[in-house]
């Protein structure tokens, strides 16, 4: 791997460099392979990544701490999304700049997702909740240095017309991911091993396939010289010269909070709401995700092609982000399970157009085609930083009037209010409908 200012001469024949800037409206459609692979790729990766967000992770919290997991959780999973913010930026900005012969995300895929995988390993057999903070910290470096890549692929190769229907296909595989991950998490709800390592080995397997497969021909423009002003670029996109990608920044930060604060407590909100054991908690969130995904991919395909179809962007993200708000709100008054399911429906449906249609208007709204992949990588920063904050919040306000931080109520309506604030940013973007 190389990160030079000489470009390779192409041979004779060789097709156009990949990232260079796919057409707008016209160009030739992403290669079938290319969808297949990268849809394989990030089931594969958000598999492996949010087992542990969702549920492996508090069953390893009631682990090393069975009187206050809760206090684990809101220890550990800032550090790795801390971890998350710092990697996407950089790899995907590293990505860019690669002028290997082997491509220029290639590279970044494979090593990262031989890191991730072994921080995983260290992560099932982590003694302490000091080595599981590090531990996860290291792997989510290594996942969102994957993860940068991916998505600036879609970039790279994906025309805009297509944009919103591969985001789709993307979407629904990072949310089938969840379901798989639950279905483990039954499977081995105390053997913490396979509950990491099972998804571990899925993801490693189908992110290799995907290296395999990519068209990732070496770009052969020059780049600057890389020094610590380009560094210090790599983390930011000037809000006042690009005033929709900034807009889009802020919508996003607030639907992954408020998301987050609900998805990283969810066994313990069941456990609490409906007097469950792990094992029982862990069976009824693994109903509701299914319940959940079900309806994310019936709204995903749909909102997917009509986005590309009509030409909308704006209204179908508002809308979708609006209706998930209503779903967190619902969650802090069911009474039963068959109320928890049917919440879990509506924030799916929300879900669902807002993963199809989200992503594609980003893309429609970068800075530059030549930085896509540092530019999403900041846009990523959105993701990661609420991951960060969101449990501490989460935390802070299952706390208020509550010596058992059960103030689950208080909480989702927060969520839920945070959540609408994405809803009023994205309305304000001008470049795309």
């Amino acid at each position: 791997m190389a990160l030079s200012n000489t470009p390779p001469v192409p041979a004779a024949g060789a097709p156009a460099p990949t990232g260079a800037g796919v057409p707008a409206g016209g160009g030739p459609s992403a290669p079938r392979s290319f969808v297949v692979t990268l849809t394989l790729a990030q089931f594969g990766l958000f598999l492996a990544l949010l087992a542990p967000v969702m549920v492996t992770m508090q069953l390893k919290a009631s682990q090393l701490d069975p009187v206050d997991p809760a206090s684990v959780i809101g220890a550990v999973l800032p550090w790795g999304a801390l971890g998350a913010f710092i990697a996407n930026p950089l790899f995907g900005m590293l990505s860019d700049r690669t002028r290997s012969r082997f491509g220029r995300r290639r590279p970044w895929i494979l090593g990262g997702a031989l890191v991730f995988t072994a921080a995983l390993v260290w992560v099932a057999g982590a003694p302490s909740v000091l080595q599981l903070g590090i531990a996860w910290f290291v792997a989510q470096v290594a996942a969102n240095a994957v993860l940068a890549c991916l998505i600036a692929a879609v970039a790279d190769q994906v025309p805009e017309r297509q944009r919103a229907t591969v985001s789709s296909w993307v979407g629904i595989a990072q949310n089938a991911s969840v379901l798989l991950a639950f279905v483990i998490a039954v499977r081995f709800t105390f053997s913490m091993w396979p509950l990491f390592l099972v998804p571990a080995a899925i993801g490693l397997v189908t992110v290799l396939v995907f290296v395999a497969r990519l068209d990732d021909t070496p770009h052969p423009e020059p780049r600057e010289p890389f020094d610590l002003k380009a560094f210090a670029r790599t983390f930011y996109t000037s809000p006042r010269k690009n005033p929709d990608f900034a807009l889009a920044w802020w919508s996003r930060f607030f639907i992954i909070f408020g998301s987050f604060m609900f998805t990283t407590v969810r066994v313990l909100y069941l456990e609490h709401s409906f007097a469950l054991d792990a094992g029982g908690a862990t069976l009824v969130a693994l109903v509701g995700v299914a319940v959940y995904t079900v309806a994310l991919v019936v709204a995903a395909r749909a909102a997917g092609w009509a986005s590309d179809r009509f030409g909308q962007r704006k209204v179908f993200v508002a809308l979708s982000t609006v209706l998930f708000a209503v779903g967190l709100v619902m969650l802090a008054h069911v009474e039963t399970t068959g109320g928890f399911y049917l919440a879990e429906v509506v924030m799916g449906l929300a879900y669902g157009v807002y993963l199809a249609v989200d992503t594609a208007l980003v893309i429609d709204v970068l800075p530059s085609s030549e930085e896509a992949g540092k530019d999403l990588g900041v846009l990523n920063m959105a993701n990661a930083l609420p991951q960060s904050l969101a449990p501490a919040a989460a935390a802070a306000l299952l706390a208020v009037g509550s010596a058992t931080s059960e103030n689950y109520g208080l909480m989702l309506w927060v969520a839920g209010v945070v959540t609408v604030l994405g809803a009023v940013a994205i309305m304000f973007v001008r470049k795309v409908r």
